[in-house]
């Protein structure tokens, strides 16, 4: 991709000539393992330092390269004399080591920045508030069926960096979080996709929406007009600003309520498909594998993605047709005496909680608490009231949501467990309803992730 970057930025001006510098990584996960493999491949000076513990089978991965590690600590002697950082996307901006850095003015990127310096292949890069993991693998899934040499990584799978280093493909999928997007300076995606933008992670915004939504924009920077965007012109926080960035790529708005030009638009049950210089595309929504509004946006956006590379027709309606989503998203666990349990874990933000209660056409036990990002629950009192019967929390601190919904619900219950959360929520269902965990909250005061959430949610239901 380094034949493609414009626009360094300022922190990076010292960045011209990339080996024998030294590099430092800042947290150990997927990301960072990665990153220090393709950093000593390319000749750097590498350290990764985790404030954390390191997972065994991490270290053991650092040891087998014979990369130096440090963990639970963060020593500044070993981390201020870096030419360059790559910092795991977890690491807020206002950790004492990050302030650190950017007093001594040392560069810090994301790892998708630093891989792409080192790739030539042809990236189509995801984000959104929500549904961007279910597109990401429905992309990969098309792009694969299709016979093409493609990579799947970013906020899912293999490090991308990993990737680049062992790997040798010719298309890279990417799932990439705003945390990602804020440090990225140079890299520039081939096609971009952004599904939509809605309240989340504000925290690390300073509880400035516009923040929020310029970071999610970045996946539009360094574009030309070799490249393209895919957007969902349904989108209000995205169609207020879309003028503002003067994207430079061929734009590819998709629509559920109107028809548009060079994109994607439903009528009644059917998907059009119709981008200039291609042929044009026709799918019912019962075609569709993954169903829900939410969803048809979801196929639209790796529909028009599949049609920009030139893939035929019928690849991408039996891909499309025959796609399984992922584990924690709206996830079928099982039925108990008629009632339903619905794994719905990775709903991390409100948005993903109304998408999950709007797929559901029963009554409602619903499941939600955590930690709480700044939410506002105000998008889901009108559904909330619909359907939802009872709400059991699942958090340390739940007043927030006792706050916005004890007017709506007879109901409110606190838990502390996953075991407990279900058993509650069993007696509180009646035949027919369902039981949807879908917590519009992080996972952190009472599991590792919402993985483990979800995991501890599934094993519960099936212990009744």
């Amino acid at each position: 991709m380094s034949n493609k970057h414009q626009d360094m930025n300022p922190l990076e001006q010292n960045t011209t000539s990339f080996n024998t510098k030294r590099l430092v990584v800042l947290g150990a996960g997927e990301s960072g393992v990665g990153a220090a493999i393709l950093a000593q491949k390319h000749g750097f000076d590498v350290f990764v330092s985790d404030f954390g513990a390191i997972a065994d089978h991490y270290k053991a991965e650092l040891t087998a390269f014979n990369i130096p590690f440090e963990e639970n600590q963060h020593t500044e002697d070993l981390i201020l004399n870096a030419t360059e950082v790559v910092k795991s996307p977890g690491i807020p901006d206002k950790a004492p080591i990050i302030k650190k850095l950017l007093e001594k003015n040392i560069p810090i990127l994301s790892e998708i920045e630093f891989a792409g310096r080192y790739t030539k292949a042809k990236t189509i890069c995801i984000t959104g508030s929500n549904g961007k993991t279910t597109t990401t693998l429905l992309t990969y899934h098309i792009l694969k069926k299709a016979g093409l040499n493609v990579g799947l990584a970013g906020n899912i799978g293999k490090s991308f960096a990993k990737q680049v280093a062992q790997e040798n493909f010719d298309y890279y999928v990417l799932e990439i979080s705003s945390f990602m997007l804020d440090n990225m300076y140079q890299f520039k995606a081939d096609i971009a996709i952004l599904l939509n933008i809605t309240p989340d992670h504000l925290d690390r915004y300073n509880y400035e929406m516009r923040n929020y939504v310029n970071s999610k924009f970045r996946i539009a920077q360094n574009q030309t007009q070799e490249d393209h965007f895919i957007y969902c012109a349904d989108d209000p926080e995205t169609e207020a600003v879309i003028a503002d960035f003067a994207i430079k790529a061929q734009i590819h708005p998709f629509s559920i309520k109107k028809e548009v030009a060079n994109g994607a638009f439903a009528s009644g049950q059917t998907i059009t498909f119709n981008l200039n210089h291609s042929d044009k595309l026709t799918m019912s929504f019962s075609d569709l594998a993954l169903q829900g509004s939410h969803n048809v946006y979801n196929s639209m956006a790796s529909g028009i993605a599949a049609k920009i590379l030139d893939l035929r027709n019928a690849t991408i309606r039996e891909s499309m047709g025959d796609f399984k989503n992922i584990e924690h998203r709206l996830e079928h666990v099982a039925k108990i005496s008629g009632i339903t349990f619905i794994n719905d874990s990775k709903a991390t933000n409100v948005n993903s909680t109304w998408y999950a209660l709007e797929s559901v056409n029963t009554d409602v036990v619903l499941i939600m608490g955590g930690v709480d990002k700044g939410n506002d629950y105000s998008m889901i009192k009108d559904l909330v009231k619909q359907k939802v019967k009872a709400i059991v929390c699942l958090g340390k601190d739940n007043k927030a949501i006792h706050d916005a919904f004890e007017d709506d619900v007879e109901v409110i219950v606190n838990t502390f467990s996953a075991r407990e959360a279900v058993e509650v929520a069993y007696h509180l269902a009646k035949k027919g309803s369902t039981v949807l965990l879908s917590p519009a909250c992080a996972s952190f005061d009472l599991f590792k992730n919402y993985e483990d959430r979800g995991n501890q949610f599934k094993a519960a239901v099936r212990e009744l």
